[in-house]
């Protein structure tokens, strides 16, 4: 038993499937494997087939692709608690890769663990089949967002929804997050050049709604943020009733 690998997982899945001490017990008593990842770190690549999925207990990971000419696009970004590739359990080989973004800790589980926790425990099947769907919907505002959203917009939204899903897991205190991404990866998870994400950060201090000193994201008007951003968190499905 690690509860300190299984606490940001469990409170995610708790706050919207009713799991019963059974169910906590049993993914309590999943054979994780913890693991010290640096940033950079491949969990896997394109066209690998993993045996195992990748629980993210500190720290952040990031889903991405490369083009033809080597550009990269990040495809999403993953708090603690995040399972990212739990869809290898059924997709056998990885359309994308998985990455570090940072120094992170992760627990490894194999898939056949995986499988036989979710035959025995309805719950708990249910529960991580709502987090591939929640996971659905949050691509879809990426995709709008990176397509259709002025690039203001789009980094407000960005870093609101990281906010959102960090308080979720109990991983903010004050309005202030650690938020390692350097404007190169801003830059690829938004659809910019590093030039403009530069001069949205600038626009954003000046407007007194956020504040961003080396890894450390700071609000200085969460809700105004949220405005900017048109940023709307049903998509999130964090309400119990969503």
């Amino acid at each position: 038993m690690r509860p300190s690998l299984t606490d940001a997982l469990t409170r995610k899945l708790r706050a919207n499937t009713a799991l019963d001490d059974e169910d906590l017990a049993a993914i309590e008593r999943l054979p994780f494997t913890a693991a010290e990842l640096p940033a950079a770190a491949v969990i896997a690549n394109e066209g690998d087939r993993p045996s195992r999925c990748c629980l993210l207990v500190e720290g952040y990971l990031y889903r991405a692709k490369m083009t033809e000419d080597g550009k990269r696009q990040i495809l999403s970004l993953h708090v603690p608690g995040d399972i990212p590739d739990l869809q290898s359990l059924h997709l056998h080989v990885m359309d994308h890769a998985l990455i570090a973004l940072c120094s992170s800790t992760v627990g490894f589980v194999p898939h056949k663990a995986l499988h036989e926790i979710t035959r025995a425990r309805p719950a708990i099947a249910a529960a991580l089949w709502r987090e591939t769907l929640v996971d659905s919907a949050m691509f879809r505002d990426w995709i709008v967002n990176v397509s259709r959203r002025p690039a203001a917009r789009r980094m407000a939204h960005l870093l609101a929804e990281v906010a959102r899903r960090l308080e979720a897991v109990g991983h903010s205190k004050d309005d202030t997050y650690y938020l390692p991404l350097t404007q190169t990866d801003l830059a690829d998870a938004l659809g910019l050049t590093s030039i403009h994400v530069n001069r949205v950060l600038q626009v954003l201090r000046k407007d007194g709604v956020l504040e961003l000193k080396g890894h450390v994201l700071r609000f200085g008007d969460a809700a105004r943020l949220e405005a900017i951003g048109d940023f709307d968190p049903m998509y999130l499905h964090q309400d119990s009733q969503s």
